[in-house]
């Protein structure tokens, strides 16, 4: 869309996650992986605070660490796990 870009990104993960909060609420499981920014902490935010969760994948399989550690950071993670532990982190949670 040609909407203005929101942390100088479009399309950009906030805005996903802010639409989906108040509909699904806490059946949301959002995952954030390797990506650069913060792009997705607020719309994470607004997720936990509509009851649902979220995975952060953890700085060692990250090939940039700026997303997941903006979700960490802000102690927003309810798992940080490898990559390779996601999808089984995902079945577990779910």
């Amino acid at each position: 869309n040609k909407e203005p870009r929101e942390l100088g990104v479009r399309p950009c993960v906030n805005v996903l996650f802010r639409t989906l909060a108040p509909i699904y609420g806490a059946n949301i499981l959002s995952v954030i992986m390797t990506g650069m920014g913060t792009d997705g902490a607020e719309g994470v935010e607004k997720i936990k605070q509509a009851g649902g969760k979220a995975i952060a994948e953890d700085e060692r399989s990250c090939i940039v660490y700026g997303m997941p550690k903006a979700i960490v950071d802000r102690g927003l993670a309810d798992r940080i796990v490898p990559l390779e532990m996601i999808a089984t982190t995902i079945q577990q949670l779910i």
